[in-house]
């Protein structure tokens, strides 16, 4: 059973915090985008890219997982209410439970090979939470509207493209009207902010720095953008991303800088109209934003979490200063305590560590200030927030047999012991292409992950284990899965299965559960919760396998 360990009594504080800094927040922070002042097209792109590129990033994947739904609390509920903003279906689903949902990727980590190492995979500007059935029937496909669909649950709609769409995908993936420009914008940002990035799928995207996306993509998604204006759920986000992870989306800010970089505006030179009043001249400290927090969540006795502070200014003259205040702050420590006036006002600004290494458990509560940067002895003060737990316990976990096995893709499947408390799973890959081995690991929320390119290895193998706090369960089982369906087939007891008159009889000395019959191509046509020793069920002529849990080994059978 996968649980998820945030306290509940954490939520309404969360919450009324974030709505008070939402209120004091609310304008795009002076002198954040003057590098975008007089450029146009490509330069304009690049220029972008410098300002958002660098930002906060968890320490690790294990701290992404283990945080992510706190984080959805801030950016992805409705003002009015504890319910989910899903983009994806209109299910009622509240928090501060995540059951049914899914941490989605609404640009397809497969697009750049799945790396959970680059920050696309933790950037929170296309991070949404989705509901599980749309999620999984979007699974990788390039945005696009629907001809025919072979999804739609009102929201989303996944099916066979418009024509000159898709890139070359059979099937395209096509939101809402009322958030089209949505993920226009969340696309514009991708795409601008990991411009150098190698793709591995092209379908709407290009590897160069500039356009960066195919021509059709353009057009579709300028037209989406048009068509859906900017709305306040995506400003109201947007601030609180920029707080958590300390860079915007400048399209949401400045809704036709997209035509500045790719649209009829390409050859006009842009320029910030929106700026706040701030006399020409005067020394400025854009990044870090007065009240904003570093969340480094939960994290077990023993170990270590850090976070990339950015300053970023001009007309600085000053050594900037930092120092750590609190009652807790021992427990963190600052990569370095003055920072040049240079490094400040580059175009990146200047990187901080902020580390958080607790020495007791208990809640953690500091405040970094920054202070110095001007001569009117203006300081900024950011929250530092941090919760010490004991190393946890994690059982084994049991790997299950793998199902709905097509030629090209197929689910892992497992179990966890019941009570085991679980951020996420690791599930570890082994495929063969002639004769040689390759392992990966790939993260998982639930209790099962679908493997995408199985034809193109020969076989494979996968085992999983469970993740706490960063901590890993002990390795599971090994299930092996060839393409010509289950492997590994046993008759040994405890099960056994007598076949009688068209009927298969199990033979077991006790009750067992989670019992599953699969046909020759692995998929399940039987399913129980619980068989008794001399149950019977009826079946048609065939061969078939069957697995409990107690006796993951599947049992061949015919008929």
């Amino acid at each position: 059973m996968k649980t998820f360990s945030t306290a509940a009594r954490r939520f309404n504080a969360v919450l009324i915090a974030v709505l008070s800094v939402v209120a004091a927040f609310g304008a795009i922070p002076a002198g954040y985008y003057t590098g975008l002042n007089g450029k146009t097209g490509a330069d304009l792109k690049t220029a972008a890219f410098n300002i958002i590129n660098p930002h906060f990033l968890p320490a690790s994947y294990s701290e992404y997982y283990t945080n992510l739904k706190v984080t959805f609390m801030q950016t992805d509920l409705y003002p009015d209410s504890q319910r989910w903003w899903d983009m994806y279906s209109d299910i009622p689903f509240y928090a501060p439970s995540f059951s049914g949902l899914n941490r989605e990727h609404s640009l397809p980590k497969s697009w750049w090979g799945g790396s959970t190492n680059i920050p696309p995979y933790v950037d929170l500007n296309h991070l949404y939470p989705s509901e599980m059935k749309a999620n999984t029937a979007k699974s990788n496909y390039p945005l696009g509207e629907v001809v025919t669909a072979s999804f739609d649950n009102g929201i989303s709609r996944v099916g066979s493209p418009a024509s000159g769409q898709g890139g070359g995908a059979g099937k395209v993936f096509e939101p809402a009207d009322e958030y089209k420009g949505d993920f226009a914008r969340t696309y514009f940002y991708m795409v601008t902010c990991y411009q150098t990035l190698n793709w591995k799928y092209t379908y709407m995207t290009q590897n160069n720095t500039y356009p960066s996306m195919q021509p059709w993509a353009v057009q579709m998604l300028l037209r989406w953008a048009e068509e859906d204006p900017v709305s306040q759920k995506e400003i109201d986000r947007n601030e609180a991303v920029y707080r958590l992870q300390n860079n915007r989306n400048p399209f949401i800010d400045f809704p036709h800088l997209a035509e500045y970089i790719w649209g009829d505006k390409v050859g006009e030179l842009f320029y910030v109209t929106s700026t706040p009043d701030q006399p020409a001249g005067d020394p400025v400290l854009s990044s870090p934003v007065d009240g904003m927090s570093l969340d480094f969540n939960q994290v077990a006795i023993g170990s270590s979490s850090s976070a990339t502070l950015i300053l970023r200014g001009e007309n600085i003259t000053n050594n900037v200063s930092l120092m750590l205040t609190g009652t807790n702050r021992s427990m963190y420590k600052l990569s370095e305590t003055s920072i040049t006036p240079s490094r400040v006002n580059s175009t990146a600004g200047c990187q901080i560590a902020v580390t958080y290494t607790p020495t007791e458990l208990g809640e953690h509560i500091g405040t970094l200030t920054i202070f110095d940067y001007d001569n009117t002895g203006s300081s900024i003060n950011v929250s530092l927030h941090g919760e010490c737990l004991p190393v946890p316990t994690l059982s084994r976990v049991v790997a299950t047999e793998a199902t709905e096995i097509m030629p090209d893709s197929y689910v892992a499947n497992w179990e966890v012991p019941q009570g085991d408390i679980v951020d996420y799973y690791i599930v570890t890959r082994t495929y063969n292409v002639n004769g040689v081995a390759t392992t990966v690991e790939l993260p998982a929320e639930d209790n099962w992950l679908k493997i995408e390119d199985f034809d193109q290895s020969d076989s494979e193998s996968y085992s999983v284990q469970s993740v706490r706090l960063g901590y890993r369960s002990p390795m599971s089982n090994v299930i092996f899965v060839q393409h010509s369906g289950v492997v590994n087939v046993d008759n040994d007891l405890p099960l056994e299965i007598i076949v009688d008159h068209g009927l298969m009889i199990f033979n077991t000395a006790v009750p067992q559960y989670g019992a599953r019959v699969y046909d020759i191509t692995g998929k399940v046509v039987a399913a129980f919760d619980e068989i008794t020793p001399g149950m019977s069920i009826p079946m048609a002529p065939g061969v078939y396998f069957v697995t409990t849990a107690t006796h993951p080994v599947p049992v061949k059978v015919m008929f």
